[in-house]
């Protein structure tokens, strides 16, 4: 049975707390939408927060908060770095709980977050949903990211190897790189099935890349624990960033698991929702080859169902 209760988190006296006994998702109605903790019960919290910013509300500045947030790709300086400082309007709903900030007076773009647990287990599905509040069309896609605690390494899967052939001669999937994309920093390893990029305090420079993944799935090992995110993929659909679902970047502080939906034009009033089911657990060592991700990592991922499209 899934329970809802109001209490102060950090100086945000209107945070929300789900919990269905095994697990505990909390998510704050003072600012955001940001879901700032994701744990079993007595278990480490897989978010990464900032402290020092915990408690504020107000002003024109843009705060990381920390945590798990909903932008909107492609991103830019003017819209995507829209302050998200004021109260949302909260809706509980069964075994969980609606957010909704209002549009904002830069983009025009209404967020929300629909927020369930599983009556049982450590899961939870995010439903997140942009509706265009101008009187315009706009072209965007939902971006939803997720600042998870420092020392873990993400985990990603690269697409199925086919040798060279009759039927393998044209590009299959999309890798992409930034400027400050660089293979030769320790914390990457790139292999024959997955990439795994470690977050390192001591890793100065940031670094970031984006992959199309059909099998719609990334981990974090974390302190014994993993997180898994399922997201859907569509073959037919147009994507942000040179056409990738899923992106990942890191810096000294935290490392982010991003999931992208396809680009979608909006007309005034119309919405679009991008989903992802996550889901914890314990007694996971932290993987170093492919090996351990195949028989470690894998087999839990695939016991999360996949979200379609």
């Amino acid at each position: 049975m899934t329970t809802l209760t109001t209490r102060d988190f950090h100086g945000w006296p209107n945070t929300l707390f789900l919990s269905n006994g095994t697990v505990e998702l909390i998510l704050t109605a003072d600012v955001g939408p940001r879901i700032l903790s994701f744990a079993l019960e007595s278990g480490p919290n897989v978010m990464k927060l900032f402290t020092e910013q915990l408690g504020e509300t107000g002003g024109s500045d843009f705060r990381a908060y920390g945590g798990h947030r909903l932008w909107h790709a492609p991103e830019s300086i003017t819209r995507t770095y829209t302050p998200d400082n004021s109260a949302l309007q909260v809706e509980p709903i069964t075994d969980g709980v609606r957010v909704i900030m209002s549009a904002d007076s830069l983009a025009g773009i209404e967020k929300s977050m629909t927020v369930t647990l599983a009556q049982t287990g450590a899961s939870a599905t995010v439903r997140h949903t942009l509706t265009n509040r101008t009187l315009w069309p706009v072209t965007l896609a939902p971006w939803a990211l997720t600042q998870v605690t420092p020392g873990g390494i993400q985990i990603v899967p690269l697409p199925p190897y086919e040798p060279h052939g009759p039927e393998s001669l044209l590009p299959t999937h999309t890798f992409t790189l930034w400027s400050y994309t660089n293979f030769s920093d320790p914390r990457w390893r790139l292999s024959g099935k997955y990439v795994t990029l470690r977050q390192d305090p001591a890793g100065a420079d940031s670094q970031k890349f984006g992959l199309t993944v059909p099998a719609g799935w990334c981990a974090y090992a974390f302190q014994g624990h993993l997180f898994v995110k399922r997201f859907a993929w569509d073959s037919a659909a147009t994507y942000p960033d040179r056409g990738v679902n899923y992106e990942t970047y890191t810096d000294s502080d935290m490392l982010e698991l991003e999931t992208l939906g396809p680009l979608t034009t909006l007309a005034p009033g119309e919405s679009v929702s991008h989903v992802e089911h996550w889901a914890l657990f314990s007694d996971v060592a932290e993987p170093k080859t492919d090996a351990d991700i195949t028989r470690d990592v894998l087999p839990r991922v695939l016991s999360v169902p996949p979200v379609s499209v």
